[in-house]
């Protein structure tokens, strides 16, 4: 059976391979279900779907953000910030909040003409029309105390970048100090 992975925005990708220049096998997910598609995901590789729903076979990796720390992260997004649509990501040792690029509010009162906006199928809408950008990340600076380093990023034009906003300390602190300013004035604040 073809290798498939149906993302968060409801689009099938067929896993797909083909050949490097020199002749070694590359891997690709395409939403055509034509050409040499894949039955097995070849061994040390797995599926990623990034935070705005593109899918990709990229080689496993060995964890250095453990499920905890993921979990406070969740966790704090979900007591201290007001916002409800984000998402969480993972790259070696960031954790990464990418938040919408759209108003949220602003896009569900345009749903309003539907019949029971709030229904299953006003929220399949929003969240196949919301795309994600990254805003806040938690950089894991000590790997025996689990320390962390909280970065922004910065949207001036002469810099477009992650630039640090705090000193380095334990990932739930940070986590409360710092969530709450997502998708409010006081982010640009901080620096």
């Amino acid at each position: 059976m073809t290798v498939t992975h149906t993302n968060r925005k409801g689009k099938t990708y067929y896993l797909h391979q083909g050949t490097t220049k020199t002749g070694k096998p590359k891997y690709f997910f395409a939403l055509r279900n034509e050409g040499t598609l894949v039955e097995t995901i070849p061994p040390g590789y797995e599926v990623y779907e990034n935070p705005n729903a593109q899918v990709f076979l990229r080689r496993k990796r060995t964890p250095i953000i453990t499920d905890e720390e993921m979990a406070i992260v969740e966790t704090g997004m979900r007591q201290y910030c007001r916002l409800k649509d984000f998402i969480i990501d993972v790259k070696k040792n960031t954790i990464i909040i990418y938040t919408p690029d759209q108003d949220v509010d602003f896009l569900v009162d345009s749903l309003s003409f539907l019949p029971g906006t709030r229904s299953a199928k006003a929220q399949a809408i929003r969240q196949t029309a919301l795309s994600y950008s990254p805003m806040l990340q938690f950089v894991l600076m000590d790997k025996v105390k689990r320390e962390f380093e909280v970065r922004r990023y910065c949207f001036l034009g002469s810099i477009d970048d992650w630039i640090g906003i705090g000193k380095t300390g334990a990932l739930p602190e940070l986590v409360e100090t710092y969530v709450q300013h997502l998708g409010e004035e006081s982010y640009f604040e901080l620096y």
